[in-house]
């Protein structure tokens, strides 16, 4: 029990609740967040979930395996659902008060509905307490969950389909070292990391070479750059989501962050790029040829 309070790192918690905060502080206000983030740490530590594993969990709750995405996503309460807890405050301060979600699912089971019981192999990018991947693990019966972020000890969830790890969507070598290095072929990749322009960018371009033919690579939030500045601090344009538009419309673009054979690999293989409005962000559908 007690190894599971302390399954986040204070240092997970100083990053995901504090950081920006002492960043923009003055000298004393630092002093008094650092003493405070300790408090908060070990208080927070008794409100966090507890790890569920699904193997178990789904003996009991077979009828799950039968739910549309949207409920399982309700249902482990994720964003990706039409309606959701808050689930980005602290443990301590969440409320059971359900708030309007991004409501993607949906747009996910227009594409993925009538072949999900063939889908082998996923990879989501972003998981932070692991929610979607337990809505996929009953969605995708028969699926591989691979979940990366740059946070892995956030994670509640396990299970014999399910691989949690480490990886930095901000730097090109962690995605070759913790993905490229797997040489494995998804079916599905999820881009729902940091949100930033260079890591959408270097994510999709590097990760497309990983797609199976007909599979689909997905950026949620991808309007995040152009419409918050917090995204594109120090980062050089376009977007992730202009260059797509270019490309759509058969313009050339270019981008410090990828290179030639990454960007030819990308338009010589790239079948359809599709955007959707979810109830609050924008959504990237590409599928590869």
């Amino acid at each position: 029990e007690m190894a599971e309070w302390f399954k986040m790192k204070l240092k997970t918690f100083y990053n995901i609740y504090y950081r920006h905060r002492i960043q923009k502080a003055s000298h004393l206000l630092k002093v008094h967040l650092f003493v405070s983030l300790i408090i908060k740490y070990i208080v927070n530590l008794y409100y966090l979930p507890k790890k569920k594993n699904l193997d178990n969990f789904s003996k009991k709750n077979s009828y799950l395996f039968n739910k549309d995405l949207n409920f399982l996503c309700e249902f482990f309460n994720s964003d990706k659902g039409e309606n959701f807890i808050n689930q980005y405050v602290q443990p301590s301060k969440r409320k059971n008060k359900k708030i309007i979600a991004h409501g993607y699912a949906k747009i996910y089971e227009k594409y993925l509905k009538n072949n999900k019981d063939r889908i082998s192999n996923i990879i989501e990018l972003g998981s932070f307490y692991g929610n979607a991947s337990a809505a996929f693990f009953f969605y995708f019966k028969n699926a591989q969950i691979y979940s990366a972020d740059i946070n892995p000890d956030m994670y509640l969830y396990s299970s014999k389909r399910l691989e949690n790890f480490f990886t930095d969507t901000s730097s090109r070598l962690s995605i070759e070292k913790n993905i490229l290095n797997k040489n494995i072929k998804f079916d599905l990749i999820i881009e729902d990391a940091s949100h930033m322009l260079k890591d959408q960018i270097i994510s999709l371009f590097i990760l497309f070479k990983t797609l199976k033919s007909g599979g689909l690579f997905i950026v949620e939030e991808i309007d995040f750059p152009e419409k918050r500045e917090d995204m594109r601090l120090d980062q050089d344009f376009p977007d992730l989501k202009t260059i797509l538009k270019k490309i759509m419309n058969k313009e050339n673009f270019n981008s410090k962050y990828i290179n030639e054979n990454e960007k030819f690999f990308f338009l010589d293989n790239v079948e359809t790029i599709e955007f959707y409005n979810g109830n609050i962000n924008e959504i990237a559908v590409i599928k590869k040829k």
